[in-house]
């Protein structure tokens, strides 16, 4: 018998191989896509907005509340971003000539949204329910961070699963009056936050309430 003759079977595996390189192929696609984080989610992440938008100044300076803007953060899942037409309430009179705010005017005549880029983005595997956290008592900084002093709006929190477990099992920290929930400067009293509070919110951990 000739030692490097290979047995039938061996043919099988041969017909194997193709499909066996495609699925690790894709296999290698899926861990970057939904293994790697996305620059969303690195702290530091801070894009370059269509519009010089400045949170500084508007929701510090002049002390512009988050939710007329983001006019569904308490009402639904997603906190819309402002369309042209919110923008335009004040800039019709205001700066209504400024080269920087050139898109703005374009998009409203056009009865067009602006193309602003999503900061704080969520891969497409996440749920995550913004009213659900606001109606809570859970303030815009605990995720976001101090907004109000940012020139351009700049990823503080790692956003990471780890780190939402952390809250979800410890939440009494993050909490604060829902009244409070948009005021950047809010501190606790002393004696920590009204434990009546706290009986109403009894965040859930297990793996479906944020992977649908």
């Amino acid at each position: 018998m000739d030692l490097f003759h290979f047995p039938r079977w061996v043919n099988r595996i041969r017909l194997l191989l193709p499909p066996m390189f495609v699925m690790g192929g894709l296999y290698a696609v899926g861990l970057v896509n939904f293994g790697a984080s996305p620059d969303s989610l690195v702290v530091g992440y801070a894009p370059k907005q269509p519009i010089p938008y400045s949170h500084r100044l508007h929701a510090g300076e002049l002390g512009i509340d988050c939710r007329y803007c983001h006019q569904n953060v308490d009402k639904s899942a997603h906190a819309s971003l402002p369309a042209s037409a919110t923008c335009m309430n004040c800039h019709t009179k205001i700066r209504s000539e400024s080269p920087k705010l050139a898109l703005l005017r374009e998009t409203f005549a056009a009865d067009q949204p602006i193309p602003w880029v999503k900061v704080h983005d969520l891969p497409d595997y996440v749920y995550f329910d913004h009213s659900a956290h606001v109606t809570k008592g859970i303030g815009c900084v605990e995720c976001h961070g101090r907004v109000d002093q940012m020139e351009v709006v700049t990823v503080v929190k790692k956003l990471s699963m780890g780190w939402c477990l952390d809250c979800h099992r410890n939440p009494q920290p993050a909490l604060r009056p829902v009244d409070q929930v948009t005021n950047m400067a809010w501190t606790p009293p002393e004696g920590g936050v009204d434990p009546a509070l706290l009986r109403t919110v009894h965040p859930k951990t297990n793996c479906s309430t944020c992977h649908r």
